[in-house]
């Protein structure tokens, strides 16, 4: 980062140089222009704190004197900044950035550079909030490019302005509707704690690739639940696991879970179903109760009746019982119910004594 910024630098003061007798900035003498040039040399170089040293020293003398003088002192100045950012002190290079920007002798789209790269250096520096402060400044009278409209809208979300990094991250798709998947999980976020919940999800579901990482689909499918499209939540969760993303035992219950919520509840029961006589689920008492709820709501009587004939063997809990029972007796098992409720009373479960009448 630090090399960047300085290597942006010192082609600035390089344009400054070639452009030094433009209308708009004051004609610069030349033994200065040949002490720029030494200096800019000795920085591509990296010999940052001898050119430090050395311009400060000629900002320092040139700085009260006339319009052309006070240039120079700019100038010199930006070579400063150069050598603090090559060396890594962002602060220091954006101090004298702020410094050079300040004189009223530098052409004005010179101190709008300088403007410029005085906020990527207080970023640099961790000092987003005038970092965004001057970004936004500079905005007022340029477009400037997508990448610099990514970047205010980060430094924006680091300062949790949600509602004002949403709208940079809008104009920042604008020109990049399929922006990388940093980006995309950026934009995913700001529009999500904008509450705009729906530009999101889509913001997330573009990103999903079987190259995306397991935390993006559980992060796109846990969203769409959350906005209440349950279906579309399961649909998303099905997706990742066929892509790879998604396995093991914890998303493969989430998988049932989410189809026993979206109203898919054979399909639930079919993967449980597969998933414990392959053992990629354990038989447990847990499953096995999923199971039969998966089976009771897709209404597959048979397996229904089996299954919670299952648990209830497992469990010998008298609720599991009369569960089945009452589920027999709905659907016009009149002796598998009758069965399942005298065992419930044997269990201690209160049972009315129309269900133990003879059969």
């Amino acid at each position: 980062m630090k090399t960047r910024l300085a290597i942006r630098l010192v082609t600035c003061v390089g344009w400054l140089l070639a452009a030094s007798a433009m209308a708009d900035a004051p004609p610069l003498a030349g033994d200065i222009i040949a002490d720029l040039e030494r200096l800019q040399r000795q920085l591509q170089q990296g010999e940052h704190d001898g050119v430090r040293e050395r311009a400060l020293a000629q900002a320092s003398r040139f700085e009260g004197g006339n319009a052309a003088d006070r240039w120079a002192s700019s100038l010199y100045r930006q070579l400063a900044a150069g050598a603090d950012a090559g060396a890594g002190r962002s602060e220091a290079a954006a101090d004298h950035l702020r410094q050079a920007r300040g004189t009223q002798a530098a052409p004005l789209r010179q101190r709008d550079r300088w403007l410029r790269e005085e906020a990527r250096l207080r970023l640099a520096a961790g000092q987003t909030e005038e970092a965004v402060s001057l970004w936004l400044d500079w905005h007022e009278r340029h477009d400037g490019s997508v990448d610099d409209r990514w970047r205010l809208a980060r430094a924006l979300a680091e300062l949790e302005r949600w509602e004002d990094a949403a709208s940079w991250v809008e104009r920042a798709l604008a020109d990049d509707p399929d922006p990388e998947e940093r980006r995309q999980a950026l934009a995913a976020t700001v529009f999500q704690r904008a509450g705009r919940g729906a530009e999101a999800l889509a913001r997330l579901e573009a990103s999903l690739s079987e190259q995306a990482a397991p935390q993006v689909w559980r992060r796109a499918a846990a969203l769409a639940q959350g906005l209440g499209d349950v279906r579309r939540a399961a649909a998303i969760w099905e997706a990742g696991w066929h892509a790879g993303a998604l396995a093991g035992e914890e998303d493969l219950r989430q998988r049932v879970e989410l189809h026993l919520a979206a109203g898919t509840p054979a399909r639930a029961g079919e993967h449980l179903a597969v998933a414990l006589a392959d053992q990629t689920l354990p038989d447990n008492l847990d499953n096995r109760r999923l199971l039969a709820r998966a089976w009771e709501e897709a209404r597959e009587r048979e397996r229904a009746l089996a299954a919670w004939r299952e648990v209830a063997e497992r469990s010998d809990a008298g609720s599991d019982w009369r569960r089945l029972g009452l589920l027999a007796h709905a659907w016009g098992q009149g002796e598998v119910a009758q069965d399942a409720m005298l065992q419930a009373q044997a269990r201690g479960v209160e049972v009315d004594e129309r269900w133990l009448s003879s059969r």
